[in-house]
């Protein structure tokens, strides 16, 4: 389904006045606090329904009922605030919004107070910390074969991965294989033609290179 405003977007994500009214203070705030910081690149604001906000909703879609999530390198809080509001009220969601810049935090923390979300802010490198979640996921974090060394720990204790990614997938995987054993399946985006959702089911050793 294609999203241009709001409105398609409530429609494609079957979003709750409510989780629209959210939406709507967090676009409010991410333009207010881009103006003194980069979270994103500007030229992309006025797309924010598809290439932010939809984008990071489709994944709820390929883990329906994962309760925990770890959204490594949040930044912006994409997808990991889109995916805390629209599971504001599922009892038990909880997504940790794993973020290395102080000053990156310091925004996401004020999204997740003034929203009252099912959210933990987690001031840490990814890879240092040791959670136990459902999926893990990330956006623009890293190239695959750096972000599945951030993300072993979660893989290890059983999570799945769902990871954002571009046309270039099919090279970044390639890569990424000559330094890790992984299985892995692609799924296409629904918010961007060339985009693709990399599935990590298991990850092996670390390959020598």
């Amino acid at each position: 389904m294609a999203v241009t405003d709001a409105e398609s977007f409530a429609r494609a994500a079957k979003a709750t006045p409510a989780q629209m009214a959210d939406l709507e203070r967090f676009l409010a705030l991410l333009t207010e606090w881009n103006q003194k910081m980069n979270l994103v690149g500007p030229a992309t604001l006025p797309d924010f329904w598809n290439r932010h906000a939809w984008d990071s909703a489709q994944l709820l879609r390929l883990a329906p009922n994962a309760l925990t999530w770890a959204d490594l390198g949040a930044g912006a809080g994409f997808p990991g605030l889109v995916l805390a509001i629209l599971r504001k009220d599922a009892p038990d969601f909880h997504i940790h919004l794993v973020e290395s810049m102080a000053k990156r935090c310091r925004f996401l923390t004020e999204v997740v107070t003034e929203l009252s979300l099912p959210a933990t802010v987690v001031n840490e490198r990814a890879e240092n910390l040791s959670l136990t979640v459902d999926i893990v996921t990330a956006r623009a974090c890293a190239p695959l074969h750096r972000l599945l060394g951030y993300a072993r720990p979660y893989l290890a204790a059983g999570a799945q991965g769902l990871f954002l990614k571009g046309q270039d997938v099919v090279a970044d995987m390639t890569e990424a294989a000559r330094y890790w054993e992984y299985e892995a399946d692609v799924v296409p985006s629904l918010s961007d033609p060339g985009g693709r959702i990399v599935r990590v089911k298991r990850l092996g050793r670390a390959r020598k290179v």
